[in-house]
């Protein structure tokens, strides 16, 4: 288990459909450490705090094994070609992980990495800034059949992130896991 890549975005306008909106979806890998504090990673902003950020939402981790779901669904979408890989934080995410996904975590695990530590707390809601990075209006949907979240983590011990970095898992109380947390969000929508 392992970071992969450390991704960050300044919030920017941009116009989704007829809206113009502030958005810091597109993140782009970063080198070397970078500072993680109780709001997350140094340089990298959320331009919505009603739904991403905060003490409880701030990194938010994507699992490097769904990438190719989403490089698949996007080339029968036809919006990019069936070789054309995603980049690391092209789903928004701070911290692409591998060997850990959604059905592995648990609410209150905790991430222990070389230099910080980061609890599990809930996992992402897609909207349609989503969509509009994936480039096609059926991606939320995708990401709610599939259960496909990542998982927010709030910052228990500040300190830096690099890629490479192990991942420790520290087993919480194991009452929901962060798939089975976004399955019953889901059907209550």
């Amino acid at each position: 288990m392992k970071v992969l890549s450390v991704n960050r975005a300044r919030a920017e306008f941009r116009t989704i459909g007829t809206r113009r909106v502030s958005t810091a979806i597109g993140k782009k890998p970063v080198e070397g450490p970078v500072a993680v504090g109780p709001l997350g990673l140094e340089g990298d902003e959320q331009a919505d705090p009603t739904v991403h950020g905060g003490l409880v939402k701030a990194v938010y981790a994507y699992p490097a094994q769904h990438y190719a779901f989403w490089q698949t669904v996007r080339a029968q979408a036809q919006v990019a070609g069936w070789n054309e890989p995603l980049t690391h934080g092209a789903l928004g995410e701070n911290l692409t992980i591998e060997g850990l996904d959604e059905a592995r975590l648990w609410v209150g695990d905790r991430l222990q990495l070389p230099g910080c530590v980061l609890a599990v707390t809930e996992p992402r809601q897609p909207c349609f800034k989503f969509n509009a990075t994936m480039g096609f209006e059926q991606a939320s949907s995708l990401m709610l059949q599939s259960g496909y979240s990542g998982s927010y983590l709030a910052v228990v011990e500040p300190g830096t992130v690099s890629a490479g970095d192990a991942i420790t898992l520290v087993p919480g109380p194991r009452e929901l896991t962060i798939r089975e947390l976004f399955l019953t969000r889901r059907r209550r929508r």
